[in-house]
């Protein structure tokens, strides 16, 4: 995974330098709100929808292509969820909290509506590291609950851009392998240990407003 974000950081480097001197480049800050859906077992849990924030610089580079784009952001991430689960008749609930730092880089293709405002779609990767804790307790100790120290993930979504400084956005984040693990404990009840699911994936759409000076 390493090796992933290295040879994808050096691409993204060179594409960048090669566009640079020709590029418009735009900073400005981004900030929107996550509603995510943390699946972890269909049949048994129901995940609330839960909503978190995001928030950091982001950076806009106009290519010489015309309708082409790319924009790359730092942004802090926090995303939660209510996790349920019925066992012995009971309903418990407890939860889940991810905290990172994550990095989207989106290719983008607009459409100019005159002088004030154009549509765009984007796409890309986005790459996150864990800053919260990385173990955290479910169900009253009958689980725990372990990030991965770095996740994978796709976003693809639309936009508009307002008088050349103020962008609206919204997109699906879909995360690419497992964001965490599970470890049952003895004292779990029977139908938690039989039908726990040992990874779990939080998938959120993202709702963002950004300004660019």
């Amino acid at each position: 995974m390493r090796k992933f974000f290295t040879a994808a950081i050096v691409a993204v480097s060179m594409l960048f330098a090669a566009s640079s001197a020709q590029a418009q480049v735009k900073f400005g800050l981004k900030g929107g709100l996550n509603v995510t859906n943390m699946s972890l077992n269909s049949e048994v849990f129901d995940a609330d929808n839960q909503t978190g924030f995001f928030i950091g610089p982001t950076v806009k580079f106009t290519l010489p292509i015309v309708g082409l784009g790319i924009d790359a952001s730092a942004l802090y991430d926090q995303r939660d969820a209510k996790v349920k689960v019925e066992d012995d008749g009971e309903s418990v609930e407890s939860k889940i909290k991810n905290q990172s730092i994550n990095i989207p880089i989106n290719l983008r293709y607009g459409v100019g509506l005159g002088s004030t405002a154009s549509l765009f779609l984007f796409a890309g990767p986005q790459f996150g590291f864990n800053v919260g804790d990385k173990n955290q307790s479910l169900f009253e100790d009958a689980a725990q609950w372990r990030l991965k120290s770095s996740t994978f993930s796709v976003n693809v979504g639309l936009g508009a851009m307002l008088l050349s400084h103020l962008q609206i956005s919204a997109n699906y984040n879909i995360a690419c392998g497992k964001t965490g693990e599970t470890t049952i404990s003895d004292v779990a009840g029977e139908t938690v240990q039989q039908m726990f699911k040992k990874r779990g994936r939080a998938n959120a759409w993202q709702i963002g407003l950004a300004y660019y000076f």
